[in-house]
């Protein structure tokens, strides 16, 4: 995900505007959003950019990704392309930020000679200083400035909090939590959706990932703390908030309010579909990346109580990562396939319409044939909505990247590639039969037999009916999602109206159609009797 902003305000340092490029995961954009709030609240305005260029503000900031090994490779390529520009006179000062300065800080001088600041992950609150220059600290004459805790516990005490007896990653109401603030921002989403995020970090410690080292163990952001944050989002005009951490559901483990407390995750998510009605919101939550060995009945249970209400939506982002026990044991993800197929089952069981959305990894170190082949397995019978497959990489001080140094466990390149093909070659399969399952009932006995959503309206396209093979004729084309699918990751859905449709807008339609992973609808006040839109091929 790349966005671009730009700020302008005139000042003697003669930094007049800054250009933000935001890179990475809905965490990174969070941080990007909020960084933007700072630099309005200092008295900058922000204003979008071109897309190709830095849209000849003065300095740049890179919000940069280091999760992966090409994610690092992308942020390395803004970063240089921004120095490019200043050593052509075009910008003034450069300055990056985010995961990659966090977790290579030592590296970014000779990977990207010409940034004039570095702010890590921890220290987002100095974004000003950084673009202003004049108050940065040093390491060396003529070093670039810097702003780069190691740990969330020393960012706390620098700035006056009292931390004596916290500790980072603690339980029982002895961790030092999420103590920033990610209200005020200058959101980079549509109008109508948002991402809350509900803590930061994770004690999970999986083999392959970098989270730990990057972001620090986890901190739960206090409850209080992210219904003022839901509140200040829905009264912004968001109608769907998406909850994120990096494992949302061990939220409160660390602060004392987990589920042994009688809070935790079910606590957390009563708070804000308690805000949404208290805001007279009618809108949508939607949990996004729960941790399977956490997901306990009790969570599920209450899960299906808080849907039944209305605003926590029947759809859980929960990354699996693979289904044998021997792999799952190789990856340190403490959870075995007898455990994640009953949380799966147990889910479908309570929460009636329940859509489940997963990740995996293909040629983990390792993995055998039968490995791969269980995963497949595993797949086919879980029947999954929506699923992602990456290919494993290396990512250096990580267990799983010392595993891949050894040749007995390496996966050659072509045959990570050939399983994760077959992977998603089945996922295709099951995810189009599902499609077109949504869509029969329209095809075998129209609005009677029509599978019903409502749609939340995303954009409106420059396409009309006849320029959309499956949609049929009669209508502006708009582009919108069903409360099965998350923005960015999940399929769509094309809804064919002859009224104007606004974004933010829901539409109760039916579904008339499916183009392979995405759907077609119609408004039902369209509608009428037998009548079925005429296919174009």
């Amino acid at each position: 995900m790349t966005k671009k902003t730009r700020t302008t305000k005139p000042k003697d340092d003669g930094i007049h505007s800054i250009s933000l490029v935001s890179l990475g995961c809905p965490k990174n954009l969070v941080d990007s959003e909020k960084m933007l709030g700072l630099l309005a609240e200092a008295g900058l305005t922000p204003v979008s950019c071109d897309a190709d260029s830095f849209g000849g503000a003065d300095a740049v900031v890179v919000n940069t990704c280091g999760f992966l090994e090409a994610s690092k490779d992308e942020s390395l390529g803004v970063i240089k392309e921004a120095i490019a520009a200043k050593e052509r006179g075009e910008l003034k000062r450069v300055v990056v930020a985010g995961c990659l300065v966090q977790r290579h800080r030592a590296k970014m001088l000779e990977w990207a000679p010409g940034i004039d600041a570095m702010v890590g992950v921890f220290d987002r609150d100095k974004i000003v200083e950084a673009v202003r220059g004049g108050a940065e600290r040093t390491t060396l004459d003529g070093a670039p400035g810097y702003w780069i805790s190691g740990n969330a516990l020393i960012a706390a005490k620098e700035r006056g909090r009292n931390v004596t007896g916290l500790t980072i990653g603690g339980k029982n109401d002895t961790g030092v939590g999420y103590f920033e603030d990610d209200s005020a921002r200058l959101r980079l989403t549509p109008r109508h959706y948002a991402y809350l995020r509900v803590g930061e970090g994770c004690n999970q410690n999986c083999a392959f990932c970098t989270i730990p080292s990057i972001r620090g163990k986890m901190r739960s952001k206090p409850v209080e703390a992210i219904v003022r944050e839901a509140k200040e989002l829905i009264a912004d005009g968001a109608f769907e908030l998406m909850l994120i951490g990096q494992d949302t559901t061990s939220w409160g483990d660390d602060i004392g309010k987990g589920m042994a407390a009688g809070a935790g995750l079910p606590a957390m998510l009563e708070g804000v579909c308690n805000a949404m009605d208290e805001e007279g919101c009618r809108g949508w939550v939607r949990l996004m990346y729960a941790y399977p060995s956490n997901f306990s009945d009790a969570m599920i249970d209450a899960f299906a109580g808080l849907v039944s209400r209305g605003r926590l939506l029947p759809y859980i982002d929960i990354p699996l990562q693979h289904a044998s026990d021997a792999m799952l044991t190789k990856m340190r993800r403490n959870v075995t396939r007898a455990k994640q197929e009953h949380v799966i089952t147990r889910l479908r069981e309570r929460v009636p319409g329940m859509r489940i959305r997963t990740t995996f990894i293909s040629g983990f170190p390792g993995e055998t044939q039968a490995d791969h082949q269980e995963l497949l397995e595993f797949i086919e019978k879980m029947r999954f909505e929506m699923v992602g497959v990456f290919e494993y990489s290396k990512e250096d001080g990580t267990p799983a990247g010392r595993m891949e140094e050894d040749d007995a466990l390496r996966i050659p390149d072509d045959v990570k590639a050939q399983r994760r093909s077959e992977v998603m070659e089945l996922q295709q399969r099951i995810a189009f039969e599902q499609a077109a399952h949504l869509a029969g009932g329209f095809e075998r006995g129209g609005l009677a037999k029509a599978t019903r959503a409502d749609v939340l309206i995303d954009a409106k396209m420059r396409t009309s009916g006849r320029k959309t093979s499956g949609v049929g004729e009669g209508g502006r084309l708009h582009l919108g999602r069903t409360k099965w699918q998350a923005p960015q990751i999940d399929g769509v859905t094309y809804i064919q109206s002859r009224e104007p449709l606004a974004p933010g807008e829901l539409v109760p339609c039916a579904i008339v159609g499916a183009d392979g992973y995405d759907l077609v609808a119609t408004p039902i006040s369209e509608l009428s009797g037998e009548v079925k839109l005429k296919v174009l091929k």
